[in-house]
């Protein structure tokens, strides 16, 4: 049977994310032997004794493995939200960020950081309750008549976005110096200090609607050819619109609601894999984005932490990334 180029590539890309993550358990300011890495996992697959320190163990299981995870899943969220995004709205200059989530998990972590910061959780909690809540205000304030027009969608989610930012300042002016520097962080966005916990908390949300997106990847194509053709070919639009509106919501509002504000992958990844596997089919598309985007995140923490002898934000890093390499591809599309 004869492989084309276009099923290599798609084959290649994605396993990609296997070898990342191997080469990720390599790094961090504490040095750990490959070895015994290798070891260390063939005693845990093998249930067998292992004759390495037991800091090892903890290092690769307790720090660096729920790290590379959380950037696994938070890459695939981004990246898939951007990508069903963009064809839902006929625009590759969208994300979930557009919808008020990013501006509603600031605001509510901002809140959580700053007056209650004794209650362990509370900070996720009213992050994702907040970035959650700024898609439903998005939504409200977009339908009109019985309908949610793309552009009433897009403009409402400018209007959110833009009162929530006006809170998060005014509770980084009404709070102090300690605890500003804490909400400035988080917006920052970082994979720094992450654990199992916050892996379970995102992983229900990220496999579910990653599942319910691959589900309707198809209605995304005929959903892309805009309301007319897709009325006439017998699709419910506000039904589908709805359902992949709130499953890249919860995924996104999840995975900030841990991580921080993290820009950029939803952006760059889909147009660099339409551009590369040479077709806007969502059939490929969305299952390509999510390897590439978790392969993205997962290496640019790697450099974040390895580039300099203090680890940068990730979210600074892939802002100073994404940010040039959007505009070639804008010039690029343009020429």
């Amino acid at each position: 049977m004869r492989i084309t180029k276009r099923a290599l590539k798609f084959i290649v890309l994605l396993l990609l994310p296997v070898p990342a993550v191997f080469f990720s358990l390599f790094l961090g300011t504490y040095p750990i032997p490959p070895d015994a890495i290798f070891g260390i996992l063939w005693s845990k697959l093998t249930s067998s004794a292992t004759a390495f320190p037991t800091v090892y163990e903890k290092v690769i299981f307790e720090i660096r493995m729920p790290r590379i995870i959380l950037g696994l899943l938070g890459g695939i969220a981004l990246s898939i939200s951007g990508a069903s995004l963009q064809g839902l709205f006929r625009n590759p200059l969208v994300d979930s960020y557009i919808l008020g989530v990013a501006a509603g998990a600031g605001l509510g972590a901002a809140l959580g950081i700053a007056y209650l910061p004794d209650i362990v959780g509370m900070t996720q909690v009213l992050a994702f309750l907040f970035g959650f809540g700024a898609f439903l205000l998005t939504f409200y304030a977009a339908r009109t008549r019985g309908e949610t027009p793309v552009v009433s969608l897009v403009l409402g989610g400018i209007i959110v976005t833009a009162l929530l930012s006006a809170g998060q300042t005014l509770v980084k002016f009404l709070t102090s110096p300690e605890q500003l520097a804490g909400i400035v962080y988080w917006l920052m966005g970082s994979l720094a200090g992450a654990k199992w916990s916050d892996v379970l908390i995102i992983l229900p949300f990220t496999l579910t609607s990653f599942a319910i997106i691959l589900l309707m990847r198809w209605r995304l194509n005929v959903l892309s050819m805009g309301d007319e053709e897709a009325k006439s070919l017998g699709v419910n639009i506000g039904r589908d619109r709805g359902i992949v509106l709130v499953a890249t919501t919860l995924m996104v509002s999840a995975f900030v609601s841990v991580a921080g504000i993290i820009g950029w992958i939803g952006l760059i990844i889909p147009p660099i894999v339409r551009m590369f596997m040479g077709t806007s089919d969502n059939r490929v598309v969305i299952p390509v984005s999510a390897t590439l985007g978790a392969l993205t995140l997962i290496v640019a923490d790697d450099i974040a932490r390895s580039l300099l002898s203090f680890e940068l934000p990730v979210g600074i890093l892939t802002t100073l990334i994404g940010a040039p390499f959007f505009l070639y591809l804008l010039k690029r599309r343009g020429a």
